[in-house]
């Protein structure tokens, strides 16, 4: 029956594993020098709820890890990652199998030998092909994201090395023993058999002399590379850090920084590699330097200095300057901002997360540049002077705007409406939350008045705060300053908590996520729903029937804060496409890979960076390229962007969903 010897023509093949063992000691031991580093971090809480996070990450293993889902986003590097991905997985089967029946005595035989023996082969070449993909683009086309190191050119060649020397380890066995006598068995190893064809002319003591040498020279090199990857904690590492990472990934919401009390802090944001916490600086290994996040960035897309990749490989850099004065180390390590990362960088973010989206390990950015601003702002007093204009209003005035409309008052919009404005003492379920931009700027104004008579239309019973509402705090903690945060978020909970206030409607996805997803860790838990969630929720009630024709071809332009950091990107859809002759095309990029406004992390305030595109005006040219009439999005600084980027109003209209549905409106039931 068709069979093999495990150890044919091998003496003390056992020392192979001695041999792997201690390599893999030495890699353990590296790997915990790695860690120690790791904990010099601030304690994270995402060692908590470990039962949650098993089932999570069961859950992301079989979506993320074993389809690939990320990585498939770009088709030939996410194609490459996955058969390099299960060439790995089948040939770690094929060996423990092989060292078991080894061991155990029972021995595969016949058919299901035959089967082994080639699935076994298939998975190198799995391999051989991704290696030889991952050649391709890293060295012959070189895309502009993607930063090749002398560890990339090590792994590939010996990971090459390692299963050709096998291919020839096989090959030599079957022209000694198989290829003549059983010439059928040896086809069902393709890759051996190759190379047996080219042996067959050897004697038996050269094939036996060839094999042997062979044979321990590929042991060697495979214990070399687990050696390599453990002294130098190469790139074969993120095979361990990567899942790592992934378990202990936020299982909160996107982007919230960690609450800072200010009156008792010693650290103000992050100035040093330690004051990262331990998780943080596991991310840093956990990158692998792929580039993903930094195709996908609209900061780096536009001609801006901020790399998302490049920003965590310097902050890399900084924690192994750490790690090389020893783990042990307790005194100060290099100042962070400076060269590499530097403030423009740092300011360039517009916390869109389309950067984590991307990211296949799930590394996280965004509190990082947070992290680092909070420093710059509360510690070193340091912004750019349009963000200081921004803050200061904000504290002078209760909102970030300047010019003309912060000389407004919050309720002149309500004049001449009937409005259930709260007073003192008043109690109301319901709080239509208006935010600045909707109370403040004449264009969102509109959308605002729009928006209320929606709702009365269908018979929602709310109330606006007028005068009493001030600004969600939004801007000042994305541009790090905390402490202005933290007063507005604890004003605008007691405001809620004295009017008994349940449930909160907002038309701006920036106030939707820091209320719903934010607020609960100030003591401020409500009903947060953002208005496209409330009208999908009353047309399937029947109590807002949307039936007049809207004769027009429109894209949808998903909010950051409302897609990536919510999740919400049905509802909108669905209730655009339920309106009379509508007809919706959407952008290349869309729905998760939605290309930000420019607006997001205070950059509605925060004056562009000279020499640099708008990034509004790039996501123009994604609407243009649709060839629709008219961009619909549900967001006010989404409006705002695209009104002042547009320079031919009359071929392109930009619209909030909230005007396509009242134009659609028909009396509630």
């Amino acid at each position: 029956m068709a069979s093999r010897e495990v150890f044919w023509n091998i003496t003390y093949g056992y020392v192979v594993y001695v041999l792997a063992a201690i390599g893999i000691a030495i890699w353990l031991y590296g790997f915990y020098q790695r860690y120690r580093v790791w904990r010099l971090g601030r304690p994270d809480e995402c060692a908590k709820e470990i039962g949650k996070r098993i089932g999570v990450f069961i859950r992301t293993t079989i979506v993320d890890v074993f389809f690939h889902r990320k990585f498939l986003r770009q088709p030939f590097s996410g194609t490459m990652h996955l058969i390099i991905f299960w060439g790995f997985v089948i040939l770690l089967l094929a060996s423990a199998v092989d060292a078991i029946s080894y061991y155990s005595g029972y021995h595969i035989q016949g058919t299901p030998y035959l089967w082994f023996s080639l699935i076994s082969d298939f998975g190198g070449f799995l391999i051989l092909l991704g290696i030889l993909m991952a050649a391709l683009r890293r060295y012959v086309w070189k895309p502009r994201s993607l930063n090749s190191l002398l560890d990339d050119g090590i792994v590939l060649s010996s990971l090459t090395a390692i299963l050709i020397t096998g291919y020839m380890i096989e090959g030599l066995r079957q022209a000694a023993t198989e290829i003549s006598p059983h010439p059928d068995w040896a086809v069902w190893s393709p890759g051996g058999w190759v190379f047996a064809k080219i042996f067959i002319d050897l004697s038996e003591g050269t094939l036996r002399s060839w094999h042997k040498f062979l044979w321990w020279f590929h042991s060697a090199l495979t214990v070399g590379v687990i050696l390599y990857s453990g002294l130098t904690f190469s790139k074969l590492q993120h095979l361990i850090v990567s899942p790592l990472n992934i378990f202990f990934r936020s299982l909160g919401p996107v982007g919230a920084p960690t609450p800072i009390d200010i009156e008792k802090a010693e650290i103000l944001g992050v100035g040093e590699i330690k004051d990262f916490t331990w998780k943080q600086l596991l991310d840093l290994d956990a990158c692998t330097n792929c580039g993903r996040c930094e195709d996908n960035c609209p900061a780096w897309a536009t001609g801006k200095p901020l790399s998302p990749r490049k920003l965590v490989q310097d902050l890399k850099g900084h924690m192994l300057h750490l790690s090389s004065n020893s783990a042990d180390s307790h005194e100060s390590s290099l100042p962070l901002i400076g060269e590499a990362p530097n403030e423009a960088e740092i300011w360039a973010c517009t916390t869109c997360a389309a950067c984590q989206e991307a990211c296949p390990v799930y590394v996280e950015h965004i509190l990082k540049v947070i992290d680092l601003r909070r420093h710059l702002v509360l510690a070193q007093n340091k912004m750019p002077e349009s963000a200081q204009l921004m803050l200061r209003n904000m504290q002078m005035r209760g909102h970030p705007w300047a010019g003309a409309q912060s000389l407004r008052l919050r309720g002149d919009w309500t004049t001449g409406l009937d409005l259930n404005l709260l007073g003192e003492g008043n109690h109301v379920n319901t709080l239509l939350w208006v935010g600045c931009t909707g109370a403040l700027i004449d264009r969102n104004v509109e959308v605002t008045l729009s928006l209320t008579r929606v709702l009365k239309a269908a018979g929602v019973d709310f109330a606006i705060l007028g005068e009493a509402e001030t600004c969600c705090g939004d801007p000042a903690r994305r541009a790090g300053y905390e402490f202005q945060f933290q007063l507005m978020a604890e004003q605008n909970i007691e405001i809620f908590k004295s009017h008994h206030i349940q449930e909160i409607i907002t038309s701006c996805p920036h106030c939707f996520n820091i209320i719903k997803n934010e607020y609960p860790k100030y003591g401020g838990e409500f009903r947060v729903l953002h208005y496209t969630q409330l009208l999908w929720g009353l047309i399937k009630q029947g109590r807002l029937s949307l039936s007049k024709e809207v004769k027009t071809v429109l894209t949808y332009h998903d909010p950051c804060y409302l897609g990536r950091y919510n999740g919400i990107y049905s509802e909108p859809r669905k209730i655009l496409q339920g309106i009379p002759q509508v007809r919706i095309k959407e952008m290349r990029r869309s729905r998760e890979r939605s290309f930000c406004c420019g607006g997001g992390g205070g950059h509605m305030w925060i004056e562009e960076q000279p020499g640099t595109q708008k990034i509004s005006q790039r996501r123009i040219e994604d609407v243009l390229n649709t060839g629709v009439d008219t961009v619909v999005t549900s967001c006010p600084y989404c409006l705002q962007m695209f009104e002042e980027s547009i320079e031919n109003k009359d071929s392109l209209k930009v619209k909030d969903l909230i005007e396509i549905v009242e134009s659609s409106l028909k009396k509630s039931s």
